[in-house]
């Protein structure tokens, strides 16, 4: 099991830069977690790419119907002290520590693009590449 951070969801689903590397993620280890707040978050990426005509509704809708059924059972509420601890001590928003914090309390890797949670917790959070790779 990985957490996922938001990015790799989308980047299973979206087209990027990271996409191929996402499908091979997935392939890797198909049990994903991620706070409640990926929901918000993927929303809020699908809106992006609807709002630039990048997406069709009818794909936006399938993708949130798709990543609903796959992360069915593997969503979890984050301890909120333990979010604010993780983000006074480190320049990431609250919301990057909701994966952080779930991470440390599943014991499994945070697995992102985000280079600044992985500067700044590099003992809970591993690049998408170096997941693939196998570090």
């Amino acid at each position: 099991m990985i957490v996922a951070d938001t990015n790799v969801i989308a980047y299973l689903y979206l087209a990027g830069d990271h996409s191929v590397q996402a499908a091979h993620a997935f392939l890797k280890d198909p049990y994903w977690a991620a706070p409640l707040l990926w929901r918000s978050e993927l929303r809020n990426v699908l809106v992006l790419y609807l709002r630039n005509n990048r997406i069709e509704r009818d794909d936006a809708q399938w993708i949130i119907d798709d990543a609903l059924r796959m992360m069915h059972g593997r969503e979890h509420e984050v301890d909120s002290h333990q979010v604010l601890h993780l983000a006074v001590q480190s320049v990431c928003t609250a919301y990057d520590c909701e994966f952080v914090a779930l991470a440390q309390d599943l014991e499994v890797p945070l697995v992102t693009t985000d280079r600044q949670i992985l500067d700044q917790f590099p003992d809970t959070a591993v690049s998408l590449e170096q997941f693939v790779v196998g570090e």
